[in-house]
């Protein structure tokens, strides 16, 4: 392999590997790698509303956060409407019981895409503390969003380590940014309508390290990858009129890629040469990337490139030699990852909001209306299971330990055996 590209052990990934007990710890939003992609070979792929569930659990209120996962307990999110709190909530995972639930902001309902929700942001913890981020909305306008990124820590327990405000945030689309946890930082996108930017905060105090311009100052929702590429750590992701990689310690960028469209929102992924990305508005289009350089290298490192059947909304998912992915419209596509060949095309689901996952060689793609296709990706398309769970879903979905945790509409499920 020419470029070594590798998975950067950051404090959440080391501190995976001490649970002898179980399998991977879900820490973050799509996991422990942030591609969506378990090492687990044991993970269901039959179920229905009412067989393989080893409990389901009412969730107050509404959001469209993942549930993450840290060895016996269970994180998410939720907004209590109509008073606009914005709750962490922590389960058993033995159970499904609630433990606690915290308000960290109440704060009147931002304007939204319908599509959305006012509490999207997946959590992220270390195995020591919780980390969140909402939209504090400042505006009396109830079509105008003018607010405060808020970042904020909770022990385990639920207890409030820190919470601060570090920037504005300003979109008519509404408020989803997951912190990612790389080293003793904590990072947040904060691309938005306005004075956008990247910022990064110590871990242990909420204080601000770093904090970076975006210059096209256009909304996107991505949540950035941190890999390390010929010994060098890079922070990536795409949003906001182009492709970018920074220094994840500094803030420094390493190298950019012009457009390829305006609005992001599906997070990128690899294959160990070559990230890919999945995207957008108002053009669509699928990229696969080489990981190096310096500079703008919007005319070198392109490796192939396709405008059918893209994601918009849905993050893409890598298995073994093949990259798959979901148009927003059900349409499922897999592509040979080196070459960019599409191996098949089919429609599986009326409509697709959840990223992929996979796990044991199978490929999970989870519709709006609860539905679980089970795809073997190679040459030909090959369904190995369709459950039905008779409740709509929109966030995506964690896996731990032979389960896998859905948050649905109303309800968190644990499939699989208790």
């Amino acid at each position: 392999m020419s470029r070594a590209m590798r998975w950067v052990l950051s404090g959440v990934l080391l501190s995976a590997v001490v649970w002898p007990a179980r399998a991977e710890n879900w820490p973050c939003w799509r996991g422990p790698r942030g591609d969506g992609a378990s090492r687990e070979t044991n993970v269901p792929t039959r179920w229905s509303d009412t067989e393989n569930i080893a409990w389901k659990t009412e969730v107050p209120g509404l959001g469209h956060a993942s549930p993450i996962v840290w060895q016996d307990r269970i994180f998410t999110v939720s907004c209590l409407a109509p008073d606009g709190q914005r709750a962490l909530l922590c389960y058993d995972r033995s159970d499904g019981k609630l433990l606690w639930q915290k308000t960290v902001i109440t704060t009147p309902l931002e304007k939204k895409h319908t599509l959305n929700s006012f509490a999207s942001s997946t959590p992220a913890t270390d195995g020591r503390n919780v980390f969140v981020s909402f939209l504090e909305n400042r505006s009396d306008d109830p079509q105008v969003n003018r607010g405060l990124m808020v970042v904020a820590s909770y022990s385990l327990d639920g207890d409030e380590q820190w919470i601060v405000r570090p920037g504005v945030f300003s979109s008519t689309h509404g408020y989803c940014s997951c912190p990612v946890l790389f080293e003793d930082l904590v990072i947040i996108n904060g691309d938005h309508d306005g004075d956008s930017y990247i910022v990064a905060l110590r871990r242990d105090t909420g204080e601000t390290v770093w904090k970076v311009e975006r210059e096209h100052r256009t909304r996107s929702y991505c949540t950035p990858i941190v890999r390390t590429i010929d010994g060098r750590q890079e922070l990536i992701l795409s949003g906001s009129k182009s492709v970018c990689a920074y220094d994840p310690r500094t803030g420094k960028r390493i190298w950019n890629i012009d457009g390829p469209t305006e609005q992001f929102v599906a997070s990128m992924v690899d294959n160990g040469d070559l990230l890919f990305l999945t995207a957008g508005f108002p053009e669509k289009h699928i990229l696969a990337i080489r990981p190096d350089g310096e500079g703008n290298v919007t005319d070198t490192h392109i490796v192939w490139r396709t405008k059918e059947f893209c994601s918009y909304v849905p993050s893409p998912v890598v298995v073994g030699k093949y990259f798959l992915v979901v148009a927003d419209s059900g349409i499922a596509s897999c592509f040979e990852a080196e070459t960019g060949n599409r191996q098949w095309k089919e429609r599986i689901g009326p409509h697709y909001s959840a990223s992929l996952v996979a796990a044991g060689g199978l490929a999970y793609f989870l519709a709006d209306d609860g539905t679980m296709t089970v795809v073997k990706p190679g040459p030909k398309f090959d369904e190995v299971a369709r459950n039905e769970l008779g409740e709509h879903c929109y966030a995506s979905p964690a896996i731990s330990d032979g389960q896998m945790f859905l948050r649905a509409e109303h309800h968190l499920y644990c499939i699989g055996k208790e």
